[in-house]
């Protein structure tokens, strides 16, 4: 699942290669992603791109008014096609090209289930689930007091809860296990039951490791950017290895059924 940081990687090639130039032509292969039946991509024709905007794990083009929103859901992804050039070589199904007057924009499903969204509409928030969304952790701006308010004392587990794009924009399983790992935290705690310690370190490590991935993000071609997130783990996906913090091993977090990775011996509530 592509999460904030590679999607901010994403939202900044694309203003690099879209910004002022014009769509010249549309297909939509897999109907069933566009949600905005009565709007169709056809729209996009003729017009240029003014601005290109990441909310949360979602891109928006914003195309002289009319906005194209980009959900990308569990295994959406995209491609970019020089013009000219010989087609992207993708194992993802294409689910829509945007020719542009210089080069192909392909949006892509790697998923078993189809899960890329595409919105034809006036304004960002217009989509629903862009509408709902939380404060972004990636935000710079985001403070612990912020942090606070989005816990709200709830009964629910922290992994389950990071992902929740209602209460924090952009972080996934991957970084939701990272996040946790670097703040030392039981991914099945409550957040009611943090400490005011505990809380300040999940902040500084929400804040450390959304940034530090944004920054090893940028520059990296966008077909490499799932390879470059996998290969950065620390436990994400790394059951049975040592612990790169202590002298533990990594284990399934209880539940998971192998969707989400932690290290007991430093991250348990008696660590």
């Amino acid at each position: 699942m592509p999460e904030a940081p590679e999607v901010e990687a994403l939202a900044l090639f694309l203003r690099e290669r879209l910004i002022g130039h014009e769509v010249v032509g549309v297909d939509l292969v897999e109907g069933r992603a566009l949600k905005t039946r009565a709007r169709p991509l056809d729209e996009l024709i003729g017009r240029r791109v003014t601005a290109v905007t990441r909310f949360g794990k979602h891109i928006d083009l914003d195309l002289d008014g009319v906005h194209l929103a980009l959900g990308f859901g569990r295994a959406g992804w995209a491609t970019w096609q020089d013009a000219g050039a010989a087609e992207v070589e993708s194992a993802a199904a294409v689910i829509a090209r945007i020719a542009f007057d210089h080069g192909i924009l392909g949006i892509t499903d790697a998923g078993e289930w189809l899960s890329v969204q595409l919105h034809v509409v006036d304004a960002g928030d217009e989509v629903p689930a862009v509408a709902k969304l939380g404060p972004d952790a990636a935000d710079p701006a985001f403070s612990r007091d912020m942090l606070v308010t989005a816990l709200g004392g709830r009964r629910k587990q922290l992994k389950a809860l990071l992902q929740e794009q209602e209460t924090l924009a952009g972080i996934g399983n991957a970084y939701s296990d990272e996040i946790m790992f670097a703040a030392r935290l039981d991914p099945t705690a409550h957040a009611a039951s943090l400490s005011a310690d505990e809380i300040t370190r999940l902040h500084a490590a929400l804040h450390d490791t959304l940034t530090a991935a944004v920054l090893a993000r940028r520059g990296v071609p966008i077909a490499e950017q799932k390879a470059a997130k996998v290969a950065a783990m620390q436990v994400h996906g790394r059951t049975g290895e040592p612990c790169p913090g202590c002298a533990g091993v990594v284990e399934d977090i209880p539940g998971t059924k192998g969707g989400g990775q932690w290290c007991p011996a430093c991250q348990s509530s008696s660590a």
